[in-house]
């Protein structure tokens, strides 16, 4: 314990070594180590979680986006009479091909692009006797697969 004159009165006043260090409070090296490493296993547990769904979500994103590009040739269909040939491709939608074309049948051709950014495939006659088919290879660009390295087919 210490004894001190106040400046402004001159009488003396007691001060303990608590008093000096409470204008001197923070966080010891040890306690943010602790927080660090909590945070650290926190991220390693959610992690892999996130990217599950993150790769469930692109798979969803193509699988829709297949029904759109079909529904698309649909309406080029419509218009000209006979679904693009396999040479033409999904060009076709975004590029005049004939007469009757009132395209663009899809907004941007960068639709035309699967999440894992390869272009969709198509084909026609496709596969099982249908007129066509649109389809992308998955994450891994091969066909097979699963999960979100799966094929994903209009048909």
């Amino acid at each position: 314990m210490f004894i001190t004159t106040q400046p402004d009165r001159g009488e003396p006043r007691e001060t303990r070594s608590e008093d000096r260090r409470d204008s001197q409070a923070g966080f010891s090296l040890v306690e943010l180590l602790v927080v660090l490493a909590i945070i650290g296993m926190i991220a390693t547990m959610v992690t892999p979680q996130v990217l599950g769904y993150l790769g469930r979500a692109k798979g969803e994103t193509a699988r829709i986006q297949v029904k759109n590009i079909a529904q698309a040739v649909e309406l080029y269909y419509l218009d000209l009479g006979a679904y693009p040939t396999s040479q033409q491709g999904l060009q076709a939608l975004v590029q005049p091909t004939g007469p009757g074309w009132r395209g663009p049948y899809v907004r941007d051709a960068r639709g035309l692009t699967d999440p894992w950014g390869h272009a969709y495939l198509y084909r026609s006659p496709g596969a099982a006797g249908t007129p066509f088919e649109v389809y992308s290879l998955g994450a891994d660009g091969k066909a097979g697969g699963g999960g979100d390295q799966a094929d994903v087919a209009s048909n």
